[in-house]
């Protein structure tokens, strides 16, 4: 056989191989897709996201201490950042005598109301004795009593009525401001206390405690740096609490549903590091929709571009812990389709609900606080009673000594 000859018979073979592999590879393909591909949307266009809480200041204030930094692990209520607490102090103190002023100006003010009560019966009996006085004359007119005599007595009746009204109108005023209360819910104690309140919680400001569990980031505060109210200091990522977007084609929504199976794969780990999410929800517009220029296809050339969609798939807790992630990562996200029962991605998703810890709750220790302030302020002066029994006593002296002087006189 020539060259020529072989050279076409290998070429013949050689033509045969390639179009058996053609073959059996399209077989193949053919045989994944019916059994599997045609069940599965993937991308490479997927990040892991999760939510960055902010560490803000409250108040304006000087950091005097810093205890957490840049990647270091911190537990919901551990202390972060310590602010200047002078001026919160004195306002607290102001505050707690301002509560303590109001209470004893309450605390007079019912005193008062027991003095004018006794001062309309004491004007009350004047008027009765004023008018007994005035009748007696009156009938004895005609006799030893003279016209001027009478209109004394009728002077005195008319003073006397003066008297119970001017009492009675100062009793009606003090007790229009305690009607109906008592002191701890008189109207300027709770204004007073709400101060008290107010300041309490500006100086609980003061200490800025991790409101979530996470790691820190974004440490822009420094120890000495005057910050003021609202200012973002640093950033707290609950790595725990992490998820995906995968952003898929327009083209590849149509099947997807809510609770379908999700594998992902991540670029730090490799194939050999496997994640078994579900499809949490579908995203309310592709990113172009929520870009700050928005495209404007109604005017000039138009050019059919194909949308992504961002689909939120959840992780596993569990696998979480044992690999964790870090926000911005790529990965790559495929998602089983075969299950058709559950709603579409875009009729429903989960709604969750985050709590975290903003600091102490000092409800318990301001009324605790505000009751022994009252307290405080309705206990007997101690003060003022001491001398009164000093002078008490400097009296029965002094009687003690006259009647050692009479006796003594009595003798001689």
């Amino acid at each position: 056989m020539s060259d020529s000859a072989q050279k076409a018979e290998r070429r013949r073979k050689g033509f045969l191989l390639f179009g058996v592999i053609v073959v059996v590879g399209t077989l193949a393909y053919g045989a994944w897709w019916l059994l599997a591909g045609r069940f599965s949307e993937s991308t490479d266009d997927a990040y892991v996201a999760g939510n960055i809480v902010a560490v803000t200041s409250r108040e304006n204030a000087t950091v005097i201490a810093l205890y957490a930094d840049n990647t270091q692990q911190v537990r919901q209520g551990q202390l972060l950042i310590e602010m200047d607490p002078s001026v919160a102090d004195v306002n607290m103190r102001a505050a707690e005598a301002n509560l303590a002023r109001a209470a004893r100006a309450v605390h007079g003010t019912f005193a008062s109301a027991d003095s004018y009560s006794a001062q309309l019966e004491q004007a009350e009996v004047a008027l009765a004795q004023a008018k007994s006085d005035y009748q007696r004359r009156q009938a004895a007119l005609a006799g030893a009593v003279s016209g001027e005599e009478l209109g004394h007595a009728r002077d005195a009746v008319s003073a006397a009525e003066a008297a119970v009204n001017s009492a009675r109108s100062g009793l009606v005023q003090a007790r229009s401001s305690i009607a109906g209360v008592d002191v701890a819910h008189n109207p300027d104690v709770l204004a007073a206390e709400a101060q008290l309140r107010a300041a309490a919680i500006v100086l609980a400001h003061m200490k800025i405690v991790a409101p979530v569990d996470g790691v820190v980031a974004q440490r822009t505060v420094q120890v000495g740096q005057r910050v003021n109210a609202g200012a973002p200091l640093m950033a707290v990522v609950p790595l725990s609490n992490v998820w995906v977007d995968a952003n898929f084609k327009e083209v590849q929504l149509a099947r997807m549903r809510i609770g379908q199976p999700v594998n992902i794969t991540t670029d730090i780990y490799g194939s050999k590091v496997a994640y078994h999410g579900r499809v949490a929800g579908l995203g309310a517009g592709s990113g172009s929709a929520f870009s700050v220029l928005p495209p404007q296809n109604a005017s000039g050339n138009w050019i059919k571009i194909v949308q992504r969609v961002p689909v939120r798939v959840a992780l596993d807790p569990a696998e979480l812990k044992d690999n964790p992630l870090r926000i911005g990562l790529s990965v790559t996200a495929t998602v089983d389709v075969r299950d058709q029962s559950g709603p579409r991605a875009a009729d429903a998703a989960p709604a969750g609900v985050m709590r975290g810890n903003t600091g102490e709750d000092i409800d318990a220790k301001v009324d605790q606080l505000v009751r022994k302030i009252l307290a405080a302020s309705s206990a007997p002066n101690q003060i003022d009673s001491a001398p009164a029994n000093k002078s008490s006593a400097n009296t029965s002296r002094v009687k003690k000594s006259r009647t050692k002087k009479s006796r003594i006189s009595k003798s001689k």
